[in-house]
């Protein structure tokens, strides 16, 4: 009898344990919860990894992280293969995600793809409406919207920039035809200098391995390099920053973190906030049912001229007084 007691209180003592470790779970999960309970689950995709595309991401999770919403992310970077990133957002589609979160132009095109029900947030994307995205940057349609990451006088106030201070310079540009939002780029460049005695150079490469010696072919014919915001040029962008260097050519870049590693001039945005702004739309979305047909495409809100000295003297850049008082400052 004795036994059959022990026995009996040690099965409750056992029960009791149990019970106790499946509150602890439950109360540890509620903890990260929203207070409606909601879990969301977003597909977060770029076409490769790099300081910009990273800050936007950073951004974008910021936004979610301070608006209370629980998030279970899953992160695929297309690894700068285009092959890669239609399946990408297929695999998201499988999953069911609540929400698709496309960081460069070829992700958001490979998102849109996959899916018209799902929501698509996109940012790092140059043109939105040239890519076929959205119908318009003010009623997009559709299941997409975001925030682009070229300001409305990026390129303008870049071109000046280079005919005020580097007047009839060959501008050498090095860029990946088979991304849109480089080819956007470019044709802006083109009909901004024209009128002025800027010329511009040309080279297409379709890989990273090729853009070191799509800049050695440019070092005779051009004054200074303009390398935008193109996903493959920027993988590769210290090979453009040593051959800057070597030859004393003036290295203009699309964006603050390639001058961050080694470009001397940008009229640049701040990635992690545009990604940040991003953030929002989802949070209204997510929470507020909101469609992305209803939320109009926007700008960055900011542009800023910055200017890296130590680059400049790297490259043998010619100073003038007014950059003191115009440009905000960084090292390499």
């Amino acid at each position: 009898m004795r036994k059959l007691v022990l026995l009996l209180f040690t099965i409750g003592i056992l029960l009791l344990a149990a019970c106790g470790s499946d509150d602890t779970q439950s109360s540890e999960g509620n903890e990260n919860e929203n207070t409606d309970g909601e879990v969301y689950k977003i597909g977060a995709t770029q076409i490769a990894e790099h300081p910009s595309l990273d800050a936007a991401y950073e951004g974008f999770q910021q936004a979610l992280e301070d608006a209370g919403l629980n998030v279970e992310y899953d992160f695929k970077t297309a690894q700068n293969d285009q092959n890669n990133v239609k399946p990408i957002s297929d695999g998201f589609v499988a999953d069911e995600v609540d929400l698709i979160f496309a960081n460069s132009t070829p992700s958001a095109l490979g998102a849109l793809q996959a899916t018209s029900e799902i929501p698509v947030l996109f940012t790092s994307v140059t043109d939105a409406v040239e890519a076929k995205l959205v119908e318009s940057m003010e009623e997009p349609g559709g299941n997409v919207t975001g925030v682009v990451d070229l300001h409305p006088e990026g390129i303008q106030s870049t071109v000046q920039f280079i005919a005020d201070y580097f007047p009839g310079a060959g501008i050498g540009m090095i860029y990946n035809a088979g991304e849109q939002n480089s080819v956007t780029q470019v044709n802006t460049v083109k009909e901004v200098a024209e009128g002025t005695d800027l010329t511009v150079v040309e080279r297409t490469v379709a890989n990273t391995a090729e853009v070191q010696q799509a800049a050695v072919t440019l070092v005779e014919d051009v004054d200074v390099f303009y390398i935008i915001t193109d996903n493959t040029v920027v993988s590769a962008f210290d090979s453009v920053v040593s051959v800057a260097n070597e030859h004393s050519i003036p290295l203009i870049v699309g964006e603050p973190d390639s001058l961050a590693k080694g470009g001397f001039a940008t009229y640049g945005i701040d990635y992690h906030t545009i990604g940040y702004r991003t953030g929002e739309m989802a949070v209204d979305i997510l929470t507020n049912d909101k469609s992305p047909s209803e939320i109009p495409v926007e700008y960055p809100a900011e542009m800023q001229l910055f200017i890296n000295k130590e680059a400049a003297e790297a490259q043998n850049v010619e100073w003038h007084s007014d950059w003191d008082e115009d440009a905000q400052f960084t090292t390499d």
